[in-house]
């Protein structure tokens, strides 16, 4: 990162979680918050619990389920030495719970287990009115899988996602492996930065690799390919984002956008970010309050209200 004054640079250093004195409950509490910071806005998540131990007293340090129906294991560990002075690999302890996950079949089982548990930890973040914490979970829980269309596919695969602010060699080598067998498994490096009194993270997802051809196409170009009849057909590798979506006039500044299945509207802005009742917000930052979810899938939830339809719908239909 620089820092930039006039027409000088000057590079901030990275610091390490040691030297601001960060453990690793501090890195967990930011993202059990923060999880969009690991998703992006096409994937919707719902935490569902923080430090679930298994019948072998081991514990997970986040759970989640995500918009496909599977849960997700998020392992966090501060620093590399953190990772290397391990008796038991990084890898292997977040397969272990994985595995333990593996068995649960029923959304009840997962309330009852993990969801109720941690509803009941952090009730002041919850409205349960005249409900039990696990009567308020399977509601939450259900409405997500049933919103997201998943509740056929619930828990049929796990997902791993490991987090620190470095990852030795070993550890980044045996996930490639394991993603080349089918294996879901993500390592996210976050990097602190301190400027002033401002602490700020880079979030960079190392593993799995980016596909190679999704540099080599233009946002803006359409490449065409030949199907086996002859014809011409449209393809793209990248998805745009709401900036591109107001640069192509697909949609403009001013236009009401819905919350799906909701009564909530915001007036879109020409920075992407939406008005709503006379506070500006990021589209996602919206749905999440909206939803109660973690994160949410920005452009499958916000409903274009002149066209009646999402956003995503109205740029696969531009993009071909």
């Amino acid at each position: 990162m620089y820092s930039i004054k006039g027409k000088q640079a000057a590079r901030i250093e990275p610091v390490t979680f040691s030297e601001l004195n960060m453990t690793e409950n501090d890195i967990e509490e930011i993202l059990r918050n923060s999880i969009d910071m690991i998703c992006d806005e096409e994937e919707s998540m719902l935490i569902v619990g923080r430090q679930v131990r298994n019948e072998k007293n081991g514990r997970s340090d986040l759970t989640a389920v995500d918009n496909s129906g599977n849960i997700v294991l998020i392992e966090i560990k501060r620093d590399r030495k953190d990772i290397e002075h391990r008796r038991e690999a990084f890898e292997f302890q977040a397969i272990r719970y994985a595995a333990s996950y593996a068995t649960i079949e029923k959304t009840d089982d997962l309330v009852k287990k993990v969801y109720a548990p941690y509803i009941e930890k952090y009730r002041s973040e919850f409205e349960l009115g005249e409900l039990t914490s696990f009567e308020l979970g399977i509601r939450k829980l259900n409405e997500f899988l049933q919103v997201n269309d998943a509740q056929k596919n619930f828990n049929e695969k796990q997902r791993i996602i490991l987090v620190a602010s470095d990852f030795d060699e070993q550890t980044l080598s045996a996930v490639a492996w394991l993603n080349s067998n089918n294996v879901d498994m993500s390592c996210y490096r976050l990097t602190p930065y301190k400027l002033n009194e401002d602490l700020f993270f880079y979030v960079e997802k190392l593993l799995p690799v980016t596909n190679y051809d999704d540099y080599y196409v233009n946002l803006m170009d359409k490449s065409l390919i030949a199907t086996a009849s002859g014809e011409k057909k449209i393809i793209r590798r990248s998805l745009p984002k709401i900036d591109l979506m107001l640069e192509w006039g697909v949609v403009k500044e001013g236009d009401i956008i819905v919350a799906k299945g909701r009564e909530d509207e915001g007036r879109l802005l020409s920075n992407g970010n939406v008005m709503v009742n006379g506070e500006e917000k990021s589209m996602q930052a919206w749905l999440k309050e909206i939803y109660g979810w973690s994160s949410v899938q920005t452009y499958v939830f916000a409903v274009h209200k002149e066209t009646g339809k999402t956003l995503s719908q109205i740029r696969e239909e531009y993009i071909g």
